[in-house]
């Protein structure tokens, strides 16, 4: 092998290791400079309504509950056999979205639910991580919140509000970028892509630590730590240290985020659930979700290219699998305990009833497998040797316990998004389609004759900011792209949108774009085709039944629509061999590269000193 071919093969094999780290445009003032006051203009108010009249003193709580990498079907109330009663007694008062997106992955969904604003336009284009050197410098892709733009919790804090977040940030590591300097008063947050549950160290060999802050320090962890426990601790902590006036908390879980770690109490409930493997899963949770009412019966049940053969598995490796899954469930199942924690000391404390809850996740299940032997042995090992140069186990007997690493792999993430296709990183429903729910006072007063506590309505991840503004009756953000929920759920509309309205997003060179119903797509190799599709979502949300030949005035239209999007917002086009997974395998080289310079230099200069004084010695013998 020549040494080009050998470079590119190890950037290749070590793609798996690190895949999971991903993992007309009106300027915003400079991308560094505060927004101009004079932008901030309260026309928005009147096409998104506020929520009643009460003064600021009764005005209710907030808490924004997000998961990391939950899937479509994984939770009870959306069709999942994972045990989640305190989630789903929250959609059985409110209102659940069937019809909701997230970005496809986890920073640009983070920044739009902070702003209300486009990914690219708030800066977080694309993961840090991913950057190619195209898109280095950028503002649309400067990998943290643009400054000058208002967070949600900057607009809570002038209405009055207490604001408060634990858990995953990933929107900047600077002390001028993290939660503390956006407009939250007290924070205990991570700022990388994710870390280990259980005890403060790195995921992947990308990060030297766990980098936890605490009101914008560096912190260390207490001993008893297990991420959902611990960040709800917290929660319940700052909560206990406020005043009268009302709060918003922001709770980001690890869960279901790379490692799947779980107690094992929470574990073996599920040892005998996943037996019969991700296929009959991806089939029980279309049932589930059916009879949920979150999906309709009669689609077609598409079967991911990357989905292995479960019966071509050894027995030992079903064994593994099943376990690896029950694992993931147990953690879901964890992080609803905790919710539930949360929800009694609300209502210990008589602030339940006024206490507005909003629980979804970042985007579709995780599919990254850096442990994987089969498919990429050498990258698989090269993983697995630094996984036990840092202590952690893939035995099964502890598999998900402390000190333990564990993924679901892609197969048994294409059942977590049942029925949907895809998962997270591409633009299938399967990779935006995920849970919403939204309970509490706001939403008490619905209509029954709108269907009752299901929204089939098409809504997308920037409505969430003007819905929480609405509901605390505090100032719209300036240039907010997202449309309040609150005609649904107080049960004066059925939808926000027109079928003239559109929604655009662009992720790595994965494009959508939703008009009405109907939905274009283009996912990149290797998972996708790199075609153009379209498809009407309300009816075909498996995305099964490709309209763009039957439509073709509506397919040029929205087409159109998408390049007009991609302008207008600072979209970059990646380069035609652009791979999210290995442009982050030659980031993190690069990186090391420059880091390691000097010694490397210094290596080179002694070998060359040693090579000289050894061809003078053989000169000398030879003489």
């Amino acid at each position: 092998m020549t040494k080009p071919a050998l470079v590119r093969h190890l950037i290749d094999v070590h793609c798996a290791a690190i895949a999971c780290a991903l993992l007309s445009w009106h300027p915003i003032a400079s991308a560094e400079d505060p927004v101009d006051s004079a932008q901030r203009s309260t026309s928005t108010a009147s096409s998104n309504p506020t929520y009643s009249s009460t003064q600021n003193m009764t005005a209710p709580n907030i808490v924004l509950l997000l998961a990391d990498d939950l899937g479509f079907s994984d939770i009870g109330a959306f069709g999942s056999e994972v045990s989640t009663p305190n989630i789903d007694a929250l959609a059985a008062r409110g209102i659940m979205f069937s019809n909701y997106h997230s970005a496809s992955s986890c920073a640009p969904t983070r920044a739009m639910l902070m702003t209300g604003i486009s990914s690219h336009r708030a800066g977080l284009g694309n993961m840090p991580e991913s950057l190619p050197s195209e898109a280095q410098g950028v503002a649309e892709y400067s990998g943290h919140l643009r400054r000058g733009i208002p967070t949600v919790a900057d607009r809570l804090s002038e209405q009055g509000y207490r604001t408060y977040m634990t858990g995953k940030w990933h929107l900047g590591k600077e002390p001028d970028t993290l939660p503390s300097a956006r407009g939250f008063d007290r924070t205990f947050i991570l700022a990388d892509t994710g870390a280990d549950n259980w005890d403060q160290r790195p995921y992947l060999p990308i990060y030297d630590t766990a980098n936890w802050y605490a009101d914008g320090q560096p912190t260390t962890l207490p001993d008893d730590f297990y991420s959902s426990k611990t960040l709800i601790d917290k929660t319940i902590g700052f909560i206990n240290e406020g005043t009268d006036a009302p709060f918003f908390a922001y709770v980001a879980f690890q869960a279901v985020h790379i490692p799947v770690q779980a107690p094992k109490e929470f574990t073996n409930k599920y040892l005998d659930t996943y037996k019969a493997g991700w296929n009959e899963l991806r089939r029980q949770r279309y049932q589930g979700a059916i009879d949920a009412g979150v999906i309709q019966a009669g689609l077609t049940l598409e079967e991911m290219n990357t989905t292995a053969d479960w019966d071509a598995l050894t027995e030992d490796e079903k064994r593994y699998e099943a376990k690896s899954m029950a694992v993931y469930a147990g953690m879901i199942e964890a992080m609803d305990f905790h919710i539930g924690r949360l929800i009694e000391h609300l209502k210990a404390t008589g602030q339940f009833d006024n206490t507005v809850f909003v629980f979804t996740s970042d985007n579709g299940a995780e599919p990254s497998n850096p442990l994987d032997l089969d498919n990429n042995p050498l990258g698989g090992r090269l993983f697995r040797h630094w996984l036990q140069n840092t202590g952690y186990s893939t035995q099964y007997e502890t598999l998900g316990e402390q000190g333990s690493y564990n993924v679901i792999g892609p197969s048994f993430a294409s059942a977590a998004v049942s029925p949907l296709s895809f998962y997270k990183f591409f633009n299938g429903e399967g990779g935006m389609r995920v849970p919403l729910i939204i309970a509490g006072p706001a939403v008490s007063s619905r209509q029954a004759n709108l269907g009752g506590p299901i929204s089939k309505a098409f809504t997308f991840v920037t409505d969430l900011v003007p819905t929480m503004l609405s509901i605390a009756h505090a100032e719209p953000i300036a240039l907010a792209e997202g449309k309040s929920l609150i005609p649904i759920i107080s049960g004066a509309a059925d939808h926000v949108r027109n079928e003239l309205d559109t929604v655009g997003f662009e992720l790595g060179g994965n494009m959508a774009f939703f008009q009405g119903d109907y939905k274009l797509i283009r996912n990149r190799a290797p998972v996708g085709d790199n075609e153009w599709h379209l498809y009407n979502i309300q009816q075909d949300p498996t995305e099964s039944a490709d309209l763009s030949a039957q439509l073709p005035e509506r397919f040029a239209t929205m087409k159109s629509g998408y390049e007009k999007y991609a302008r207008d917002h600072g979209v970059l086009e990646m380069p035609e061999d652009y791979d999210q997974r290995k442009q982050v395998t030659v980031n993190a080289i690069t990186r090391f590269l420059k880091l390691a310079a000097p010694f490397l230099v210094l290596c080179s200069a002694i070998f060359i000193l040693l090579l000289i004084l050894g061809i003078r010695h053989r000169r000398r013998r030879r003489a």
